[in-house]
């Protein structure tokens, strides 16, 4: 295994050993941004959204939808890549810190388990009336306002979606 490979490896990690890492960075003075999903084909929207979400504290944990609570999101057919693969090619951009891999439908547990500062989602996640959370798809917003974290939501960069990109790859000659 080459040094990049590894330091790649170090980066998915375990519920209990991610709670501690989080934990000791936080007591240290740095603030944690947590963001999660799918990340099924990595396109350029995701791309820009894992920056501006890494550029708002001092490092980002990605949680990753889990095979089975991909398929009960996004149907039968979904994921195409692998959730471990899918971890590995996350963990290589440098603007993630941590990622770890979760079987629920949404992640409150972690929420709840690691208290990051701000919790990051896109802004299709908002309501029309304003800047305020759409809680039907949005399970853990109240999670994070229980304990008084941030809720901050990145631009969508529209046309640019895992769902338009399968589209147009069954649409080729």
């Amino acid at each position: 295994m080459s040094n990049f490979q590894e330091s790649t490896q170090k980066k998915i990690m375990q519920r209990a050993e991610l709670a501690t890492e989080v934990q000791r960075r936080q007591q240290a003075g740095e603030r944690c941004v947590f963001t999660n999903g799918c990340f099924d084909l990595i396109h350029l929207g995701h791309i820009r959204y894992l920056q501006e979400a890494r550029e708002l504290g001092d490092f980002l944990v990605l949680a990753l939808n889990s095979d089975e609570s991909t398929r009960l999101l996004k149907g039968p057919n979904r994921p195409l890549v692998p959730e471990q693969e899918r971890a590995e090619i996350l963990a290589a951009l440098t603007c993630i810190d941590y990622v770890t891999i979760f079987p629920e439908r949404a992640a409150s547990g972690l929420i709840d388990l690691l208290h990051p500062d701000i919790y990051v989602k896109g802004a299709d996640y908002v309501l029309a009336e304003g800047n305020q959370p759409d809680l039907k798809r949005l399970p853990e917003a109240p999670h994070v306002q229980a304990y008084d974290g941030s809720i901050q939501f990145i631009h969508y960069l529209a046309g640019h979606s895992t769902t338009a990109l399968i589209e147009k790859i069954k649409h080729l000659p």
